[in-house]
């Protein structure tokens, strides 16, 4: 398992949570409403830091999802809406639910999408 734990660093004294999630290892993660800036740290269950990036900003216009993708000790971000190839990627909200991508539509001018999400839980 690895924790992806995100913060808004602008804000407070040493920033604020956004989102963490215990989560299988993923190569990227979806973002929905993630601010104009994050810091993140992906761990193992153990808390060793697995990759990490500080201030990674918005860049170009807003879009309501944000893809972070880790690749090795590095993560980049990259506001777009989600294709037909990301259905079943995770997507983390807002607090640290992380739910799979099972439909995502946007008009073609970027206006208004419509999307799903699939929730799943265990104990033990």
């Amino acid at each position: 398992m690895q924790i992806w734990d995100l913060w808004y660093p602008n804000a407070a004294a040493q920033g604020l949570s956004f989102a963490r999630a215990r989560i299988e290892p993923q190569p990227h993660v979806w973002i929905h409403a993630a601010p104009h800036a994050l810091r993140v740290e992906v761990r193992d269950d153990a808390g060793q830091l697995l990759a990490s990036a500080d201030g990674l900003p918005r860049e170009g216009p807003y879009f309501p999802m944000t893809l972070l993708t880790r690749q090795d000790a590095s993560i980049t971000r990259r506001d777009a809406f989600p294709q037909a190839a990301d259905l079943g990627s995770v997507v983390l909200l807002p607090g640290g639910e992380a739910g799979i991508l099972t439909a995502w539509w946007n008009h073609p001018d970027g206006t208004e999408w419509r999307w799903s999400l699939e929730f799943y839980n265990r104990l033990g």
